[in-house]
Order: C-alpha cells, then sequence, then structure tokens
C-alpha cells in the first residue's frame, strides 16, 4: 500500500515547544503505523543549522526562519505533491498560506491544528477557518466555539502524552531524587511545580504573590514555612516580570527554586515526580501541557478553570475535580491588531493561597490519591494511542474524501482560444 505523504508547517520537530513536542509525538506515531510519510517545514525564530534532517526513514524536515514563505511552500507542494497541508499553531502566523488557498486545493487538503485560548468565538479568524478542510481542536473550549460555526469539518482530538517519557516513579526513586536535587534540609518539604513562559499572560507574579499569602497562613497556622515553589522558566523574560527582584521584594527568596535550564523529558520527569502538585492560573489557556504532564505523573493540580484547563482540572463525565478548580472571579475583555478582542480570566490570589493550603491539608496520602485520580483520569481522557488512531482515521478520511471530490470541487484552469466562431 503506498504511504500517504503530511506536509506539515508547524515549530521544528526537534525542538522543545510544546508545539515542536506535540507535533513530534503524532507524526512519530503516524508513522509507525507504516501508512504515512511527513515532510516538514521546521519552524524556528532562527536555527543554528539549516541543514535538511532525516530522524526517522519516513519523516523529513527543512528547517526554516518563521513559518516558510509562498515560493518555498510552492516549490515543495511541486516536488512532494504531498496527500494533505498540514498546519499547527496560531492561524496570524500563517496568514499567507491562506492567500494561497486556491493554488494549494489544486493539490491536496488543508488540516488545521486549531490553536485557541478562551472565548468568545473569533469570527475574525472565520477567514481561515473557511479556506480549510478540517479544523482539529485539542481543547474542547475552542471545539464548542468553532463547531457551533462549522458543525461539519470541526473535530476534537486532545493532547496526550507517552507514557514512557511521562511515568509514575516509586515511592523509593521520589525519595532519593528529591533529596538530590532539594538537600536535605527541603527533603520533607511541601513541593509545588509551576512550569509556564514567564509572560503576563501566564501570571507568574501573581502566583509568587499568592505563594506568600499561603507560606505566611502555613506558619501562623502549622508553625513553619517548609514548603518550596518550583519554577521551570526564565526569570529574565522580556515578556515577563524580572522573577529576581520579585522573590526579594517579597522576601520569598528561601522558597521559590528559578529552573531556567533546558532540561531533557527525562529530568522534567523527575521534577513533576518530587512535587506534591503543579499549578497554572493562565489569564487564558489553549491547552496547558504542563499540568497535563503532571496527572500522567500521579500528582493532582491546581488550575483555574479558563480555556483548555478546565477539562483538565474538571473531570468532564462526573463533575469531580483532578486537584482544585478556581472560578475566575472577574474576567475582562482585552484585545490587539493581531487579536481585536479575547476574554482574560483572572481568580484572586487569596483564592489560589486557600487552594495551596487545602492541598498542604490533603496531606501526603489525600495528595498521593487524588494524583492516582488524576493519572486514571489522563489514562482515559488523554491516550495517546487514541490521540494517534483518531488523527489517522480522521486524516485517512479526509484524504479520502478529498480524492473522490476534488475533480467537482476544484477544476484545473485551461486556457483555450477565443475563436469569433
Amino acid at each position: 500500500m503506498k504511504k500517504k505523504k503530511i506536509l506539515l508547517l508547524s515549530d521544528h520537530l526537534l525542538s522543545t515547544s510544546g508545539v515542536g513536542c506535540q507535533s513530534r509525538f503524532l507524526m512519530y506515531g503516524l508513522v509507525k503505523s507504516g501508512k504515512w510519510s511527513v515532510r516538514q517545514l521546521g519552524a524556528a525564530i532562527k536555527h543554528e543549522n539549516y541543514d535538511v534532517v532525516s530522524p526517522h526513514p519516513d519523516i523529513v524536515i527543512k528547517p526554516t526562519d518563521g513559518f516558510g514563505d509562498r515560493d518555498t511552500l510552492r516549490q515543495l507542494l511541486a516536488m512532494e505533491k504531498p496527500d494533505l497541508l498540514f498546519l499547527f499553531t496560531d492561524p496570524r502566523f500563517f496568514i499567507w498560506v491562506w492567500q494561497m488557498e486556491d493554488e494549494i486545493h489544486q493539490i491536496c487538503p488543508i488540516a488545521y491544528w486549531h490553536v485557541w485560548d478562551n472565548d468568545p468565538y473569533p469570527a475574525f479568524n472565520s477567514a481561515f477557518y473557511e479556506g480549510t478542510d478540517l479544523i482539529n481542536c485539542h481543547s474542547y473550549k475552542t471545539y464548542e466555539m468553532v463547531s457551533e460555526k462549522f458543525p461539519n469539518k470541526t473535530n476534537f482530538i486532545p493532547h496526550a502524552l507517552p507514557e514512557d517519557v511521562f511515568f509514575q516513579m516509586t515511592d523509593d526513586e521520589i525519595a532519593v531524587q528529591k533529596k538530590n536535587l532539594l538537600g536535605e534540609a527541603r527533603k520533607d518539604h511541601f513541593v509545588g511545580m509551576w512550569i509556564n513562559r514567564n509572560a503576563k499572560r501566564k501570571r507568574p507574579n501573581d502566583v509568587l504573590q499568592s505563594w506568600k499569602l499561603f507560606l505566611d497562613e502555613l506558619e501562623k497556622n502549622h508553625g513553619h514555612r517548609n514548603a518550596t515553589l518550583i519554577m521551570h522558566t526564565d526569570p529574565l523574560d522580556q515578556e515577563g516580570p524580572n522573577l529576581y527582584v520579585t522573590l526579594e521584594m517579597m522576601g520569598i527568596e528561601d522558597n521559590v527554586f528559578l529552573s531556567n535550564q533546558r532540561i531533557e523529558f527525562e529530568h522534567m520527569n523527575i521534577l513533576h515526580n518530587i512535587t506534591d502538585f503543579c499549578i497554572n492560573i493562565a489569564l487564558n489557556e489553549g491547552f496547558g501541557l504542563a499540568t497535563l504532564e503532571a496527572m500522567q505523573c500521579g500528582n493532582p493540580i491546581i488550575a483555574q478553570k479558563t480555556g483548555g484547563l478546565t477539562r483538565q482540572v474538571v473531570d468532564h463525565r462526573d463533575g469531580s475535580e483532578n486537584g482544585f478548580a478556581l472560578d475566575p472571579d472577574v474576567r475582562t475583555m482585552v484585545g490587539s491588531q493581531m487579536v481585536p478582542y479575547i476574554y482574560e480570566d483572572y481568580c484572586t490570589n487569596e483564592k489560589t493561597a486557600e487552594a495551596l493550603m487545602k492541598m498542604f491539608e490533603l496531606g501526603p496520602e489525600g495528595r498521593k490519591a487524588l494524583g492516582q485520580k488524576a493519572r486514571d483520569y489522563v489514562k482515559s481522557e488523554f491516550s495517546l494511542d487514541t490521540t494517534i488512531s483518531e488523527w489517522d482515521r480522521t486524516l485517512t478520511e479526509l484524504v479520502e474524501n478529498w480524492e473522490k471530490d476534488k475533480s467537482s470541487v476544484y477544476k484545473p484552469w485551461r486556457i483555450k482560444e477565443l475563436t469569433g466562431k
């Protein structure tokens, strides 16, 4: 059977970004089935090396600055003759693609792996949706909004993670790693994890303010401050505050570890396992991979009910929580020239601090039981095998239906000689 060929435009498959990792997990899963091959324009702001690489016999990656351009795409379409053009990231990065959609549709259909963070429905994206043959939403919130307008070509397949990458370690392994990484003095600390970009939308200073409020209450009610928050982020990111200065101002330097080095999945898995919970109170969130990683490692989460986080922290089947779900207290509408409007959701720092105290007061056994519930939920609702199987089925149907319909929908232009007859 001839393999179907995907031409992928997304972050470089070997990059460490969330888009890059999810693209890699999916593409490797598809080619493993023996039905697909992949050619990628691998995006980055700037690459250190522009050599074409082939990390798998059925995967070839051509690095490109940004997400490519019309001429490069035309060359690849002509050379590779793909069965499918697959886009994955914010649609504004691909405006030029939709401007040549008629040209692309002479060759293949367009599938878009949709990223969107919150209400309301982004009507300003309608031109992108109309020019796309498949809109897959990895957030159920996005699916609800878009499927109402485009029900016949919108579906929902969530992100997922390999179980051999993020997994639950034994209690003995955790104890050894916790002592090695945090030291003897902190081996019995209550430890939290925050993994996000240090950017305004992620609310890093609010996380720290909430942590300080919690520490003050911990000392008042329990007589100690034996708690450590690990923040895996760049403390000097230009998109966010200087976290060193914030920590000094709040006087909580001894209770926060800043981890700013790029680390391999193996070490990220260890960090999740030595912590007691993961927190995300972002203003809006397309999905939130860090909380999913934590749950797959057997940890409960604290998350604001916004965007893609809602279906993680709340079990949609029965309404129970996989940690502590925070209802927004304030919703404001913001916007820019690129994104004219979107809601930002705010839960108060006091509410977040209360959730932190509830998580602490569960005790080790209570947190372990809640974490196991979260892990079971991930196995049921965010299985990578199921995700890959659904993508295989969905993309196969898209290509097969396209091949049946393209002759009647997209007819190539022909120049005919005009005569007076």
